[in-house]
């Protein structure tokens, strides 16, 4: 490969090994011919619950108090294991809800779904607080595996071997990977942007590492907030990832960006919460709120845009379709 390959000779030599043709879909009463919905079924879909999110925003953020209770009150290693584990699975959680409000989803106020989900969720889980992400995260949207692709080498030259599947998940869980993505912050600093992103981030962190100090130690907070995210979360993010749009291409037929696994609650619960795991008809239609997301998938089913043929029945079965055996 040249030193500078164009957009469309990357496509063509990272992108695609995933993708197999997709049947013709022409649109049903429900849908458009590219899957989204249709007029009065839309507005159904497009409706923000806002009560029910504020439950969903509460037990997201109490799930990290009550592990470090837990690992308080149980001194004990196999509670520990499990508790650095569990906080991994909560920011994930945290993580996806400031997903949703960065889709302003979460709350049909903006206003309150920016302040909660960005400013709030956003800056304490590893974030700055900013619309950096929002703004990354529309371009996905609007192009996946386009020339503003946030993650196109995430994606990519899948499937892999063993051997260099192994070298990822090894790089995540060893905090390799979290190293990678924090190094940036510390960059660029004469620069009064970054600088400003670098000091709000820290603040954020500065405020997690205060609370653990006054309710417990500074211990704690490297070993169940720090430890987790630079390891267990990277872990599930790059396999909740790959599981979306690995092997996939650039394409205006979602059938051909985005993967369709079949859910399951261990799964929901471990790797794709707040229904994320619907990411076909996430990526149809993207200003569907999560609790309406299982709806529009049964409709893609049901008229045909999904067909059988295109459906993962599971994330193991997918995995083992990212790896070849050499």
């Amino acid at each position: 490969m040249k030193e500078n390959p164009s957009h469309a000779e990357m496509l063509a030599s990272m992108t695609g090994g995933m993708v197999t043709p997709a049947r013709e879909f022409t649109g049903s009463n429900r849908l458009h011919s590219n899957g989204k919905p249709k007029d009065a079924f839309r507005d159904v879909l497009r409706k923000i619950p806002n009560f029910r999110n504020s439950f969903s925003v509460i037990l997201s953020l109490s799930l990290p108090p009550l592990i470090v209770w837990a690992a308080m009150l149980y001194n004990h290693p196999l509670v520990w294991i499990f508790s650095i584990l569990g906080m991994g699975i909560a920011q994930n959680r945290l993580f996806i809800i400031h997903h949703e409000a960065a889709h302003r989803l979460l709350f049909s106020n903006r206003k309150i779904n920016d302040l909660v989900g960005i400013r709030f969720i956003g800056w304490l889980a590893f974030g700055s607080g900013s619309h950096g992400y929002r703004i990354g995260h529309i371009r996905h949207h609007r192009n996946e595996f386009g020339p503003e692709e946030p993650d196109f080498i995430l994606y990519s030259f899948y499937p892999i071997s063993k051997s260099s599947m192994s070298r990822k998940l090894l790089r995540d869980f060893s905090g390799i990977s979290a190293f990678r993505i924090l190094r940036p912050r510390f960059e660029r600093l004469n620069e009064f942007r970054h600088l400003r992103l670098t000091i709000s981030f820290l603040s954020g962190q500065l405020t997690i590492a205060a609370l653990f100090w006054f309710f417990s130690n500074l211990t704690m907070y490297l070993c169940l907030w720090i430890l987790p995210w630079a390891c267990v979360y990277q872990l599930l993010n790059r396999v909740r990832a790959i599981s979306e749009h690995g092997g996939m291409t650039q394409s205006s037929d979602r059938r051909k960006t985005t993967h369709y696994v079949h859910q399951n609650r261990l799964a929901n619960f471990f790797i794709v919460p707040f229904n994320v795991g619907y990411h076909l008809a996430h990526h149809v239609d993207m200003l569907v709120p999560y609790r309406n997301l299982p709806l529009l998938n049964e409709a893609l089913i049901e008229d045909g845009y999904i067909s059988s043929d295109r459906i993962w029945p599971s994330y193991r079965s997918l995995w083992k379709a990212l790896v070849t055996k050499n």
